[in-house]
């Protein structure tokens, strides 16, 4: 039997890398977002996640088994992030249930759910490190947890299995994409190059110091695919990375090495690339014409202030992954080597030169 996914936010980092792996797998693939790819291979879908009865006109006739969803919309404050986050969730698995088809719903979070959302990230009291997947909720509002209670309340009354899938910083290529690590290193170090700037590191001393790890998009699908055709993994939440640790000020240089830039020493204050960033779209329109390069506008590019906040964190973020390794996930990828897939891609694609 064919199956058959419903990849929400396929236009993203981490659902165009899923959309990819099922393809590869010969899985049938209806890919929604606001603008669908047109890419061979899919079933484009064009819907808005927060009109209902836009998604009722798209999603009718398709019976998929499975669902992935990898979205979310960004809003001014917490209170806003859980109203509409939550009500993307519950509208795509109302508009599916007439179909009768899922099997399983796959929904991918983050380390928010142990470091806290955006209004309090990594303040506080938290969790010891390395995360655990059975540390728990922390007592503040928290838009993950909203997601997830969706997710669990749907899955109760329309009996399909269920995987959470927490991903610390994920690396990968989407333009326009909110959380946009890999492209925005890249971006910040060809302007370093072009205008002989300082490669500074804009995170806090504890990031460079201390232990990290990262997650690859193409390892989050795998462990996505791998929840959603194991049986013992059903109804479980997962922390994924790529399987490695290293400290910033080491990885730092290796991509300094990348770009055949100096790594800059550890400032002597913080410098924010949200600070740093703020009039480059000038010298990106230079580097632009110069080598014929294909985005023009450097906020479809970079996203300073997210890179910001997870390189800005005061405290060692480490996530543990026995609990997936012990059901027989075993896929690996070192870091380093993330990041440089990432900027080969862009590349390729005439995004940076």
């Amino acid at each position: 039997m064919t199956q058959t996914a419903l990849v929400v936010g396929a236009s993203g980092i981490v659902g165009s890398a899923i959309t990819q792996l099922l393809i590869d797998n010969q899985w049938q693939v209806a890919a929604l977002s606001r603008h669908p790819s047109q890419a061979q291979g899919v079933i484009p879908v064009a819907a808005d996640l927060q009109d209902p009865a836009s998604l009722d006109r798209a999603l009718a006739g398709l019976k998929p088994t499975h669902v992935f969803i990898t979205t979310w919309s960004r809003q001014a404050t917490e209170a806003q992030n859980i109203r509409v986050n939550a009500a993307m969730v519950r509208n795509v698995l109302a508009a599916i249930r007439p179909a009768k088809s899922v099997k399983h719903v796959a929904l991918v979070t983050g380390l928010k759910h142990y470091l806290g959302p955006f209004e309090a990230y990594g303040k506080g009291s938290l969790p010891q490190t390395p995360f655990r997947e059975e540390q728990g909720r922390l007592d503040v509002e928290n838009f993950y947890y909203a997601q997830e209670d969706e997710l669990f309340a749907a899955a109760e009354k329309d009996g399909f299995t269920w995987s959470v899938h927490r991903p610390h910083t994920v690396t990968g290529v989407a333009v326009g994409n909110a959380m946009n690590m890999a492209t925005t290193l890249a971006v910040y170090a060809w302007i370093c190059k072009h205008t002989h700037r300082s490669f500074v590191f804009p995170g806090s001393r504890v990031q460079w110091d201390s232990l990290t790890d990262m997650t690859d998009a193409r390892q989050l699908a795998k462990q996505q695919l791998w929840a959603a055709t194991t049986p013992a993994a059903a109804n479980q939440a997962f922390n994924v990375t790529n399987g490695d640790v290293f400290r910033w000020k080491w990885m730092w240089s290796r991509i300094a090495e990348y770009f055949n830039l100096p790594a800059a020493d550890y400032p002597a204050s913080l410098s924010p690339l949200e600070k740093q960033m703020a009039d480059d779209q000038a010298v990106w329109t230079q580097i632009v014409a110069e080598h014929g390069l294909k985005e023009p506008d450097i906020d479809r590019l970079i996203s300073p202030w997210h890179t910001d906040a997870d390189l800005g964190r005061p405290i060692e973020v480490v996530t543990d992954m026995s609990k997936s390794r012990m059901m027989g996930f075993t896929a690996y990828q070192a870091s380093d080597q993330a990041f440089f897939d990432v900027f080969d891609k862009l590349r390729e694609m005439r995004l940076i030169p």
